[in-house]
């Protein structure tokens, strides 16, 4: 009796650990992904993007430029496309346009598909309307037009191919942490002035989703964070700066791996030291070790289901000078105030109004109740990332990027508004945008991601 009784639990036992084992395997599958790359390296001279004082067009390239797409599926067919770019930002006319085109050719809704700028300061000037170029545009404008429509194009494409490679997965998450950024935000006599603050906030965190084969021992992907400026460097060579050396230094460490960098909420960050190519290698090293570090860590298996979406909140701009003001403006002052008075002056004339009002895009994506993404637009400063960390502790993993799917300017929280300086304040005045926000830009956006969560 007493070994039949054995025999018995041995087969109970033999059975339960095959059904736990069969039921990992489910788990681990649970996911389908695939990955595709496009190289963006302009192929002639262009304006740069990212610093106004640099009218020279570019002279070479230190590092190519790529865009890079990662599609996710989950067991119900949703399906998510992450779009990491070497780009200034993502002009709202190409969002729209592949909002457009993603939904024409591959049946994704507007919210399963997330784009994202690394803010590199050493790449190529986009063209952001739709509007077609006036008769007289200059040389550098048509090659501006011509590279994006080019771009739009190749964004396409990827997204296309990374859906097409989907192939079963498994995803985990992982984070550690970097050093390099600091704050840029300094108070001065004369007010906040760009330069190094190492008692101002930052997010040092960084983020990883690792995605391999599902038995976790094929390594295929690497999509990482950090919330700095890509502003290492200011020279006339095309270069994806420091997240480029990082995503180059992870493939080479890591055979048949795409490293894809999502940026952060590092509008008041910048990478310090700076102004030398060896610099920027140093702080690419420097982020891939920390991304190396994340992979030693006890990852957290990410489970379905995969649920995203993409809503506005209507932001409110402070009341702008009025016409006389603006005139005033316009004639007494010099440089950049004086051009943005005369902006103003013309929508005026032309709307017979100032716009005071931005349509603001938020997206979120929970990978089940193990990981929440939220993507923001605007150049991000670091109190958002951190507030929403806060706010949402212990509900999930929370990663939040900044410059996603409408880089139009600066954003800033209610601290930095109120503080004023480049960030605060007198960024707009290099865009068409009225500027500065009311005090309601940060209660409105934290509001509505909780709304959007809810």
């Amino acid at each position: 009796m007493k070994k039949y009784m054995c025999l018995t639990m041995l087969s109970l036992c033999f059975a339960f650990v095959t059904k736990l084992l069969a039921d990992t395997t489910v788990s681990n599958a649970a996911w389908k992904a695939g990955v595709a790359i496009v190289k963006i390296t302009p192929e002639q001279p262009m304006k740069m993007a990212g610093y106004a004082a640099r009218t020279n067009a570019s002279q070479g390239v230190s590092l190519d430029l790529f865009a890079k797409a990662l599609a996710i599926e989950d067991t119900n067919g949703t399906r998510l496309v992450m779009v990491t770019t070497d780009l200034i930002g993502i002009p709202r006319s190409l969002r729209d346009w592949m909002d457009q085109k993603v939904q024409e050719k591959y049946k994704l809704p507007r919210s399963a598909l997330l784009l994202n700028a690394s803010h590199t300061h050493s790449g190529p000037q986009l063209h952001k309307t739709t509007e077609p170029l006036p008769a007289d545009a200059s040389v550098w404008s048509r090659k501006s037009y011509e590279y994006t429509t080019c771009l739009q194009e190749k964004l396409l494409m990827i997204v296309g191919q990374a859906l097409e490679r989907l192939a079963p997965a498994r995803i985990d998450y992982m984070h550690a942490r970097c050093g390099f950024a600091m704050n840029r935000r300094r108070l001065t006599a004369k007010g906040y002035v760009n330069a190094p603050n190492s008692s101002g906030p930052v997010d040092h965190d960084v983020p990883v989703l690792r995605i391999t084969s599902p038995d976790a021992k094929q390594l295929r992907v690497l999509l990482f964070g950090y919330a700095c400026h890509n502003t290492t460097l200011g020279f006339l060579d095309f270069c994806g700066d420091y997240a480029g050396f990082a995503q180059k230094y992870i493939e080479e460490a890591h055979t048949n791996v795409t490293a894809m960098f999502m940026m952060g909420c590092g509008a008041d960050q910048n990478p310090y030291p700076r102004s030398k190519l060896e610099l920027c290698q140093q702080h690419g090293h420097t982020l891939a070790t920390a991304v190396g570090a994340a992979l030693e860590t006890e990852p957290q298996q990410i489970r379905g289901p995969l649920s995203s979406a993409l809503e506005e909140v209507v932001l409110d701009f402070a009341p702008p000078p009025s016409r006389e003001e603006l005139v005033k403006i316009s004639t007494t002052k010099k440089g950049i105030e004086a051009s943005h008075a005369k902006t103003l002056l013309k929508q005026l004339d032309k709307d017979g109004k100032i716009r005071t009002t931005y349509s603001y895009p938020i997206q979120v994506v929970h990978f089940g109740k193990d990981l929440l993404l939220i993507a923001l637009a605007g150049e991000t400063v670091v109190d958002y990332s951190l507030r929403l960390k806060r706010d949402l502790a212990g509900k999930a993993a929370v990663w939040v990027a900044g410059y996603s799917n409408d880089v139009f300017g600066y954003l800033p929280s209610l601290r930095v508004l109120r503080e004023g300086g480049y960030e605060g304040a007198t960024a707009l005045l290099y865009g068409s945008l009225p500027g500065p926000f009311a005090e309601s830009v940060e209660e409105k956006i934290v509001s509505k991601v909780h709304e959007m969560l809810r």
